[in-house]
C-alpha cells in the first residue's frame, strides 16, 4: 500500500479515562487547578523577566523561553482533555490531532535542547566566570535559544507529516489523553518502519545527545565547585545551578521512566500498565511545568526581589 493519505478515518476517538469514570471527576478538579498555577506562574515568570532589568541575563532570558514554552505545550492539549470530561463523546479531528501532535513534538523537542543550552550557560557562569559575559553575550544566548525553537519545530514537521501521511482504515480509537505519536501509530493499516526509524534518530538527537552534553557539564561544573577552598563558596556556587539540575532530573527522569520499564506480558497487567502509563503522561505533561516555575522561584531571591518590585510598580501607578 502506498504512504499517500487514504484515510477514511475524519476523526479519532480519545479513550483517556472512559474505562474508570470514578477517577475522572477527581482528574478534572486537579488537572484544572495545576493548569491554572502552570499559567499563573510561567506568566509571573516571563513577566518580571522582562519588566525586571536586573533580570535581564542570559539565565532569566531561557528561563522565560522554558515558562513560555510549557506554557505552549500545555495550552495544546489539556483544554481539550478537560472538555473531554464533560462531552459524552470524546473526540478531535484528524487535522486537530495532527496540530496537537505538532504541537506536542515541537515543544517537547525545544525544551530538551533549551535544557542542554542552559546547562551550558552554568557550565560557563561556575567553570569560567571572568569570561562569562563575553562568551554568553546577546549575540550568542539568543541565537541559542533561537536554535532550540528551530531543532524542535523542524524535527516536529519531520514527525507529524510521516504520521499523518499513514492510512488509517478505520479502527479511530486512541487510547490516550491526546494524541500521542505512538498511540496513533498503532491505529495505521500501514509499514510504520519508516516512522520507527526517523523517531529512533530523533530520540538520539533530541534525548542522547542533549542529556550527554549536560552530563558532561555538570562533571565539569561540580569538579570546579569541590575546588573551591570554602565551604560557603561551594554552597553558593552550586546554588546557581541547583534549580536546573533539579528540573533536568525531574523532566528527564519522567520520560526515563515512562519509556524504559518493563511491559506486562498478561493482559491484566497490560491494562493495569495501560492507566499507570496515562498517568504517568499527565505527571510528565503537566505536574513537570508546574513545578518549573516553583522551583525556579521558591530559592530564588532575584526572582523573588523582581515580583516584589513589579507589584510595587503596579501599586504605585495606580494609587497615581
Amino acid at each position: 500500500m502506498g504512504r499517500t493519505n487514504q484515510s477514511s478515518v475524519t476523526e479519532f476517538v480519545l479513550l483517556g479515562l472512559s474505562d474508570y469514570p470514578e477517577l475522572e471527576a477527581i482528574y478534572f478538579v486537579l488537572v484544572l487547578c495545576m493548569y491554572l498555577v502552570i499559567l499563573l506562574g510561567n506568566g509571573v515568570i516571563i513577566i518580571v523577566s522582562v519588566c525586571d532589568t536586573h533580570l535581564h541575563t542570559p539565565m532569566y532570558f531561557f528561563l522565560s523561553n522554558l515558562s513560555f514554552l510549557d506554557i505552549c505545550y500545555t495550552s495544546s492539549s489539556i483544554p481539550l482533555f478537560l472538555s473531554s470530561f464533560l462531552m459524552s463523546k470524546k473526540t478531535i479531528s484528524f487535522s486537530g490531532c495532527g496540530v496537537q501532535m505538532f504541537l506536542s513534538f515541537a515543544m517537547g523537542a525545544t525544551e530538551c535542547v533549551l535544557l542542554s543550552m542552559m546547562a551550558f550557560d552554568r557550565y560557563v557562569a561556575i567553570c569560567n566566570p571572568l569570561r562569562y559575559s563575553i562568551i554568553m553575550s546577546k549575540t550568542s544566548y539568543v541565537p541559542m535559544a533561537a536554535g532550540s525553537w528551530i531543532a524542535g519545530v523542524v524535527n516536529s514537521v519531520l514527525q507529524t507529516s510521516l504520521a499523518m501521511r499513514l492510512p488509517f482504515c478505520g479502527d479511530n480509537v486512541i487510547n490516550h489523553f491526546t494524541c500521542e505519536i505512538l498511540a496513533v501509530l498503532k491505529l495505521a493499516c500501514a509499514d510504520i518502519s519508516m516512522n520507527v526509524i526517523s523517531m529512533v534518530v530523533a530520540n538520539i538527537i533530541f534525548l542522547v545527545v542533549p542529556v550527554l552534553f549536560i552530563f558532561v557539564s555538570y562533571v565539569f561544573i561540580l569538579s570546579t565547585i569541590l575546588r573551591i577552598p570554602s565551604a560557603e563558596g561551594k554552597l553558593k556556587a552550586f546554588s546557581t545551578c541547583s534549580a536546573h539540575l533539579t528540573v533536568v532530573i525531574i523532566f528527564y527522569g519522567t520520560i526515563l521512566f515512562m519509556y524504559a520499564k518493563p511491559k506486562a506480558k498478561d493482559s491484566s497487567g497490560a491494562d493495569k500498565v495501560q492507566v499507570t502509563d496515562k498517568i504517568i503522561s499527565l505527571f510528565y505533561g503537566v505536574v513537570t511545568p508546574m513545578l518549573n516555575p516553583l522551583i525556579y522561584s521558591l530559592r530564588n531571591k532575584d526572582v523573588k526581589e523582581a515580583v516584589k518590585n513589579v507589584l510595587c510598580r503596579k501599586c504605585s501607578s495606580e494609587g497615581m
